[in-house]
Order: structure tokens, then C-alpha cells, then sequence
């Protein structure tokens, strides 16, 4: 067997033994058939298509398969909160590079988050232009990019966006992984518009300001504002599409919980120091509070599956028919 076959067989391990057994062989060809001559590894794009392939069916195979079209529209959200605030803190790089109060800047830009917010817009761009695949390999390089300032920036000890800022930013781009593939092009522009709109609203604040109000004042202020306005388009989108009898919004809700959270972290970990006993957010509160809302969010998710999947199965459950004796014969 060749490395690349035993490799993409590992990958299934995602899958329900049940579906490896009847349909392994055939999504396995159909990869190495895909795949180059000389390819000794899955693609990344091969192992993020399988991983999702794979819970996709391991939720249908619990009953709880109206949670993949809530996690696509919480996608969908995701990826449009994601471009507003690219184009919001882009702004702010440029109108906020001097260096008041002694401030370090990155050569004209405020901080090395140019190249992460850069990496979002473009990400935009070519999630209207180009076909799904390449959409989804441009949001990979702008979260590839958001978690490698971080390094960077500490090696070369140059000026870079907070985690509190960078960490919400994570976290909307891994759900924007699971935007649809076909939207109608009208709904692919509205990240692609947010963007320029958000940028005004940066530009009227922080024009004049210095690269330190932005990094921290601003950021710990605009970022709850923008998981409220979130948070209340979920809840929006559940009431409406409820009417109609449709779950999608309330998965996308709850699904939301975690980002939203993640939004409002700076005000969360300042509220939860005293409790510690900390004197101010240090980056053990913070981290501790970003730990307790991933958990929350996880486990208000999980619980909901559970509670889909108990219904499911009660739902399938045939009734067990009570027989009655014949008031003639007895029997």
C-alpha cells in the first residue's frame, strides 16, 4: 500500500466505521485519483474536506444532521463579521501610524497587523471572484497569517494587534471555513461591502490617534459593540427563520455563542480579575476566561446535540402496539 493511500485512510478515521465499510474504498480512490504523481501527503485542503466529510456523517448518523446547514449560515455570519472588522482595523493601521506617546509603529502602519488584515480582505476578494476552493484556501493563508504574527512579531520584537483582538479574529475565520459552496453572487459581495464601511467608521475615530489608543482603547471598545451586533443578527435570524419552521438559525446561535464570547473578552477577563484576585487582566485571567468560554460554548453546543439526537430517536422509535384481549373469546 503507498504511503499516501495508508495516509488518507488514516484520515477517514473521521468517518463512522459503518460508513468507512460500504464507501472507504471509494472516497480513497477518488483522492488518489485526484492527487498528483508525485504527492506523498493529503493536500491541506484533502484533510479539511475529509475532517469536515467526516462529521458531517457522524452527525447524521446521531440524528442531528440540521446542524450543518446552522453551521453554514453561522459561516456565512462569521465570514461577513470577520471582513468588517479587517476593514475596520486596516483603517486604523494607517490613520493611527504616528508615534504619539512613544508608541512603536511598523513602518508606516501602526502594527505588523496590516499583513493579517490585508490577508482578510483579500480573502474577501477572492471568496467573490474565484470558485469556493480557492475562497476557502485564501480564508486558510489569512488565518495562517493571524496566528503567525504572533511569533513573528515576538522574534523580531516588532509592534503587533493584541490577542484579545487577534484570538476573536481566529475563531470567526476557522467557522468561515464552512461557508457554503454555492451562495448567489449578490450574497458573496456583502463581506466584500461590509469592509469599506467599517473602514469609515475607523477612519472618523481614530483619525489622529495614536497606534497605542488603537491597539488597546479602541480595540477593548469596538469589539464587544461588534459581538452584540452579532449576537443579536443570530438571534434575529433564529426568530425569523423559526416562523418558517426552520432550525438553522437556532444552531447558528448557538454555534455564535463561542465568538460572540470571545468579542467580548477584554470586558469579561477585567470583570473576572477581582474575583481571582487579580488586580487587572493579566494574561492569566485572560487566558483562563477564553478557556471558560470555549468550554461554555462547547458544552452548550454538545447539549443540544444531545438533546436533538434523545429526540430523534424517540422520534423514530416505532410504537410498540398494546394488544387487547377479544371481548368475545378471550383471546
Amino acid at each position: 500500500m503507498r504511503n499516501l493511500e495508508r495516509r488518507y485512510r488514516h484520515l477517514l478515521r473521521a468517518y463512522p466505521a459503518d460508513y468507512r465499510q460500504v464507501r472507504g474504498a471509494e472516497i480513497v480512490g477518488t483522492y488518489l485519483d485526484m492527487a498528483g504523481p508525485d504527492r506523498r501527503w493529503p493536500s491541506i485542503l484533502d484533510v479539511a474536506d475529509v475532517l469536515a466529510g467526516g462529521v458531517r456523517e457522524r452527525l447524521r448518523a446521531v440524528g442531528a444532521a440540521d446542524l450543518i446547514p446552522g453551521v453554514r449560515l453561522a459561516a456565512v455570519l462569521s465570514f461577513i463579521t470577520a471582513t468588517g472588522l479587517a476593514g475596520f482595523w486596516a483603517a486604523a493601521e494607517v490613520v493611527t501610524a504616528s508615534g504619539k506617546w512613544g508608541s512603536p509603529t511598523f513602518g508606516p502602519f501602526a502594527t505588523t497587523g496590516i499583513v493579517v488584515w490585508a490577508g482578510w480582505l483579500l480573502a474577501a476578494v477572492v471568496h467573490v471572484l474565484a470558485p469556493a476552493p480557492w475562497g476557502r484556501g485564501a480564508i486558510g493563508l489569512a488565518l495562517l497569517l493571524t496566528g503567525a504574527v504572533v511569533p513573528v512579531a515576538a522574534l523580531f520584537e516588532l509592534p503587533r494587534p493584541y490577542l484579545f483582538i487577534l484570538l476573536p479574529q481566529a475563531t470567526l475565520g476557522l467557522l468561515a471555513l464552512a461557508i457554503p459552496t454555492h451562495m448567489m453572487r449578490r450574497h458573496r459581495l456583502i463581506p466584500l461591502a461590509i469592509a469599506p464601511a467599517a473602514a469609515l467608521i475607523a477612519v472618523g475615530g481614530l483619525t489622529g490617534k495614536s497606534a497605542w489608543f488603537y491597539r488597546f482603547s479602541y480595540g477593548a471598545a469596538i469589539l464587544p459593540e461588534t459581538g452584540a451586533v452579532l449576537l443579536l443578527t443570530a438571534m434575529l435570524a433564529a426568530a425569523v427563520l423559526s416562523l418558517r419552521s426552520d432550525v438553522r438559525g437556532l444552531w447558528a446561535l448557538l454555534v455564535l455563542l463561542t465568538p460572540v464570547g470571545l468579542l467580548a473578552l477584554y470586558p469579561l477577563a477585567e470583570n473576572i480579575a477581582p474575583v481571582v484576585g487579580a488586580g487587572y487582566a493579566d494574561f492569566r485571567v485572560a487566558t483562563g476566561t477564553a478557556a471558560a468560554i470555549f468550554i461554555l460554548g462547547g458544552m452548550t453546543l454538545a447539549a443540544a446535540i444531545a438533546i436533538r439526537t434523545r429526540s430523534s430517536a424517540t422520534a423514530i422509535t416505532p410504537a410498540v402496539a398494546v394488544h387487547e384481549r377479544c371481548p368475545t373469546c378471550g383471546k
